[in-house]
This record gives C-alpha cells, structure tokens and sequence, in this order.
C-alpha cells in the first residue's frame, strides 16, 4: 500500500503568488499544514495573503522574478524554518496580447520571454542546490496546453511554454539519482486574471473566452499540483495536461483561397 507524504512537513516557494493559481496552491498547502514562502510583485497582496494564512505559516517577499540580483538577494535572506524549503513551485508567468505575428508588439514578447522563461530558470538554478543538499524534493514548473497545440495568436506565449516543458523534462535526467522530483502542470481554460493581464485591463476582451463555457479554476490547478507533490517519493508524475471538460483540441487549420 502506498506511503503518501506528510504535507504538514512541506515548505514551498511560490512564484506569482498574488493571484491564481500560486495564491491558491499557497492556500491548500498551509491548509494541509505545510508551509510557504509566497512571492510576487503587489506588496499589498502579499501582505493580505500573510494576514489570511499567519505569519507563522506564511513569509513574503515582494520580488520581480525577472530580477536576477534580487532574486539571488531574497532566497539568500530567507529565515528559518522557511529556508528549509523542498518544493519549489515556479508559477509566474502571463501572455500578453493575441495579435498575429506580424502585428505583436515586441515589448510585450519581451516581457514574455523575461518572465516565462528567464524567470523560471532563475528560480530554478538558485533554488536547486538547496533542494539537493537538503536530501531531494520537488519542482514544479508551469506550463500550459499553449506549449503543446498551436492557436492564433500564441505565437510567443506558447513559445516559452513549449520551453517550459523541454526545460522540465531535461531537469528529470540532470536531476536523475538526486532524489529531486519535476512536475510540469499544463493547464488548459482556466478563469483567473490571467485574460486580464493578456488583454491588458480590458474586461470586454477578458471575459470573452469564458463566456457560455464551464471553465476550470484556480483551485482545481491547485489540487493538482498539491496532489502531485503528495505522492510517493518513489513515483514522479512528468507532466499533468488538464483541460475543461467544455474545452477540446479543435481540427486542423486549412486556409483555402477564395
């Protein structure tokens, strides 16, 4: 019979954990007794999130994850028992913008790489020797159906996802004998802000995809990667495609002239 893990002896670090699907996987980790180190860019959320969860259970830091040096700064500052930390859960990340190629705004694919991949390397390579040296945990990176199936206007966005999950699955081999597992989540239609800050503020152009659908949410990620994480030591999920059930891989895209 399987052996589950003790959450209650989890520490994790949450990247972009001020909304969505980092805010909720913070929630149900200190609820299964665990607990987290939440970072992100809005102070104010942080410190709400801190207030909700206790400061016992929860440490912030206000951080951009495209920021090397403050990066390398904050993780070398972490308190104990925070700094005993054997899940890092690498969850920033956004899309910006759905024009079609030759009309994107490089800024925005700028930005994208930046935080979508930079970001995550960076998390990563500064966190990993602690994880090793600590005797093994857990990463979890997030990627997206976005980094599996091409759409319109996903030219960039699902660029870096498809890195994501490349990056992923060669961590499995370099992490290979070093007791350090690696999960990439690739979640499909999820109603978080993450339409907001694709279509930049607009809420017309926000909401629409989720319009007349049941699509997932934050919460359902969460219990994902929560649920990943709670395996045996022994058994490594390599990735977790989720989609809405409303949600489906649409045919092939054939221009025909005329």
């Amino acid at each position: 019979m399987y052996q589950l893990l003790d959450p209650s002896r989890f520490v994790v670090f949450i990247t972009g954990a001020t909304s969505g699907f980092g805010e909720a996987a913070a929630r149900r980790y200190v609820a299964a007794g665990g607990k987290v180190i939440a970072t992100g860019r809005r102070k104010d959320r942080l410190e709400k999130l801190q207030a909700e969860l206790g400061a016992d259970n929860c440490y912030i830091i206000e951080l951009d994850v495209q920021d090397r040096a403050a990066m390398e700064k904050a993780i070398a500052e972490i308190p104990a028992p925070f700094d005993a930390i054997n899940i890092v859960l690498a969850n920033a990340g956004l899309a910006l913008g759905l024009q079609p190629a030759a009309e994107a705004v490089l800024d925005d694919w700028e930005t994208m790489i930046s935080t979508n991949i930079s970001g995550l390397v960076y998390t990563v390579r500064l966190l990993l020797p602690g994880l090793i040296a600590r005797g093994g945990g857990h990463v979890v990176t997030l990627g997206s159906v976005a980094g599996e199936y091409a759409y319109p206007g996903g030219s960039v966005y699902g660029a870096t996802k498809a890195f994501v999950k490349q990056f992923a699955l060669n961590l499995r081999s370099d992490l290979q004998g070093k007791n350090v597992r690696v999960t990439n989540i690739e979640p499909g239609l999820t109603e978080t802000e993450f339409s907001l800050v694709r279509f930049k503020g607009d809420e017309g152009k926000a909401s629409a995809p989720y319009s007349r659908t049941k699509a997932m949410n934050a919460e359902d990620i969460a219990e994902s990667i929560f649920w990943s994480t709670t395996l045996p030591a022994h058994v490594n999920i390599n990735k977790i495609e989720l989609m809405a059930t409303t949600q489906a891989i649409g045919p092939f895209d054939i221009f025909r002239e005329g």
